[in-house]
């Protein structure tokens, strides 16, 4: 990854958040899983579109509270991609994100995307990873926030849409594009189309997660775990119904990027009292929490936070654990790791 003195800019942020201790949006905070075409704020959809209303934005942009299931929920993307497809739009969007994390505390994020998924107007998937590249490095240089780039193959592609989108990992590796992923509805595709590219990115270095453990039961993490590899796993949080499978993933630390607003807009918990989020803790089991969708959720990551301590009584304490797990699983470098650690440890100890 691109390492510059600015990356380290985020103390400076610490030192702005100082007077909000009792406002968890100062909290400091650490965020792995975050789709970038499903985090649109109507500032920069109706920048993108003059005509979207914001009724419009609330119909079609963000989900209801309940969606039938996860491919419900998933196609609420659609438009927002639709406006994804130009050099502009992509730099705009990732700029937007920027900003939403600023607001939330964050000082590293990764954020991800499918590339293939921006090609309607003629781009390359190439061209659309070097333009979310160089505003990823520009929204670092405004902000001071640290931030990778997980590129996505999805549940429905073919073997060459896996593999291209491996290679392009591998093609800007050593810049802000730091891992790759598979997304999409687990319940509905297998992963026999996308093994050979799992299989690619082990051979060459490439970090990578994967969802599983969310439309579809703990066999998906086991699935996913045998054939893929990956360090940690998308949601997950369907573990639970495998002591076995939580064994595993505390001794090999698997960890899980949580995202409770998220699993209970796809229909999987009744409620936050439901969701699995405080016995995987308990029972030690490598994990951090993420907005997931931030405009189709309706979601901060603070305000994430702020219903963990309603439901489960979390303390300060909880945070930074969970945190700290970020960062040792976060795809960056040692060096940005231990400045992160550094600063996160002198924050929560006041």
């Amino acid at each position: 990854m691109l390492v510059k003195n600015h990356l380290f800019c985020f103390f400076l942020i610490l030192v702005g958040l100082a007077g909000y201790a009792q406002d968890v949006a100062g909290w400091p905070k650490v965020e792995l899983h975050l789709h970038l075409d499903c985090s649109l704020s109507y500032e920069v959809v109706h920048r993108l579109d003059g005509s979207v209303s914001q009724e419009d934005y609330r119909r079609e942009f963000i989900a209801p509270p309940v969606c039938t299931d996860l491919a419900d929920y998933i196609a609420r993307a659609d438009r927002a991609v639709g406006l994804m497809q130009t050099p502009e739009a992509l730099r705009l969007v990732t700029l937007d994100l920027f900003e939403q994390l600023r607001r939330d505390g964050v000082i590293y994020a990764e954020f991800r995307f499918a590339p293939l998924k921006h090609l309607e107007k003629g781009l390359t998937g190439e061209r659309v990873v070097a333009v979310v590249d160089s505003a990823v490095e520009e929204g670092i240089r405004k902000t001071g926030i640290q931030v990778g780039v997980i590129l996505c193959t999805l549940r429905h592609f073919n073997k060459e849409q896996s593999m291209e989108t491996v290679r392009l990992v591998e093609k800007f590796k050593g810049r802000h594009i730091v891992g790759f992923d598979i997304a999409g509805n687990e319940a509905g595709y297998p992963i026999d189309e996308h093994v050979a590219a799992f299989r690619y990115a082990g051979e060459h270095g490439i970090s990578c997660t994967a969802h599983a453990g969310e439309a579809k039961g703990a066999e998906s993490v086991v699935e996913t775990l045998a054939n893929f590899h990956p360090s940690r796993i998308g949601h997950g949080v369907r573990s639970i119904e495998d002591t076995a499978l939580l064994r595993v993933l505390r001794e090999k630390n698997i960890l899980l990027e949580v995202c409770p607003s998220s699993n209970l807009q796809t229909n999987m918990y009744p409620d936050l009292a439901h969701h699995p989020v405080g016995r995987l803790y308990g029972a030690k089991v490598p994990l951090n929490i993420n907005t997931d969708c931030r405009t189709i959720s309706h979601v901060t990551l603070s305000g994430e936070y702020e219903r963990m301590i309603g439901q489960f009584h979390w303390k300060k304490a909880d945070f930074l654990a969970c945190n700290l797990a970020a960062v040792d699983h976060a795809f960056t470098t040692p060096e940005v790791k231990a400045k992160l650690r550094q600063a996160l440890r002198a924050w929560y100890a006041k």
